[in-house]
């Protein structure tokens, strides 16, 4: 391979690293960044990340492609809590959140269609739509009927449950008792600059997608390098995922294992979806029902505006804004993400409880 192709191979993986997640495809060496970081405390160092694991369930979607489901909790419980994971990770990313209200609710976890342990799709299949279709089955294999459910979404999952308000509103009516929406968007996405100066933002979107489909059809081949690159793509996850400087390096380790092991094609494939995703219309039917909504104050991948504009639409929304926080709430402030979902439970365990004994 001649100087010049590896020199288009390295602009667009830096492209894709900034534009995919700002992180899918980083290359390099890290050691002694790294190396300082490690040499501090970490309270999470023993954490059992990617190690909790629920009842299989099978789920089929729409199109014949098998979604990885697990289920935690009692099969006769009145609320079932779905959690959609975002963009480029897996169900592992609500660890927190499972480890903490493990015991005391039915909780239903999935990996989006092409992601973790689901299996792969059709790339023309790769739409917010059809991850709402995804959703769509999930509820319907692990749901009994006439229980009820909150739905919780982390980025790219928050756009799968607009996707599902927009198909299937009369499941707003029936079976959707409540929704919290994590680091989301519902559309203008290729407004964010990614933390970069807006002149320079604008010169980097243009480019992402066509760096990405050619990184896709170079898949092998970029998989490996990210794989030796691990130690530069540490420090590009923790600057463009996190805000807070202590957060623990095995943390960061873990969400980083997750982006790499989505292979680069997946995220190519994706990415145009994201960028055209617009479902504001669905926040008439999401505002049938009590919402959160949690914003990272310094999110650069779905900025704090996008949860501001969320909330602002809904009548009954309740918006945690974490002013020192980026773009993975759920595992940089995971007690105020799991806060967030107990108080949303309380909304609406009285309401459904007089409905149900009525």
């Amino acid at each position: 391979m001649g100087s010049r192709s590896k020199r288009r191979i390295g602009i667009a993986g830096a492209v894709a690293g900034v534009g995919a997640a700002g992180i899918g495809a980083a290359v390099g060496l890290r050691h002694l960044a790294v190396g300082r970081v490690r040499l501090r405390p970490d309270p999470d160092a023993a954490e059992p990340f990617g190690e909790l694991r629920g009842r299989e369930l099978e789920v089929t979607a729409d199109d014949g492609l098998r979604l990885h489901t697990e289920v935690d909790g009692p099969d006769d419980a009145d609320l079932t809590l779905v959690f959609c994971h975002g963009y480029t990770l897996t169900q592992d990313s609500w660890h927190y959140q499972r480890r903490d209200l493990a015991g005391r609710f039915r909780m239903v976890f999935w990996d989006q269609r092409s992601h973790g342990r689901s299996g792969r799709s059709d790339p023309t299949r790769a739409t917010i739509d059809q991850t709402g279709e995804d959703l769509h089955a999930v509820l319907r294999a692990a749901v009994r009927p006439g229980g009820r459910v909150i739905l919780i979404g982390h980025s790219m999952g928050g756009m799968s449950i607009m996707a599902l308000a927009d198909r299937h509103p009369d499941l707003f009516d029936e079976r959707v008792a409540g929704v919290a929406l994590v680091n989301t968007s519902c559309g203008d996405l290729a407004e964010m600059t990614l933390g970069l100066p807006l002149v320079l933002a604008k010169l980097v979107r243009p480019l992402a997608p066509s760096a990405l489909r050619g990184l896709g059809r170079r898949a092998d081949l970029v998989d490996r390098a990210r794989g030796l690159g691990a130690d530069l793509a540490f420090v590009v996850t923790r600057k463009m995922a996190f805000a807070d400087k202590y957060v623990s390096p095995t943390v960061v380790d873990f969400l980083e294992q997750m982006i790499r092991a989505t292979p680069i094609d997946v995220i190519a494939e994706f990415y145009p979806a994201l960028v055209a995703h617009d479902k504001a219309a669905s926040l008439d039917v999401i505002g049938k029902v009590p919402v959160l909504v949690l914003t990272g104050g310094r999110d650069r991948l779905t900025p704090a505006a996008h949860g501001r504009r969320i909330a602002e639409a809904l009548p009954d929304a309740e918006l945690v804004e974490v002013g020192d926080a980026g773009h993975v709430l759920p595992l940089e402030y995971p007690g105020v993400v799991t806060g967030g979902l107990r108080r949303l439970i309380d909304r609406v365990r009285p309401e459904y409880e007089e409905e149900r004994t009525a």
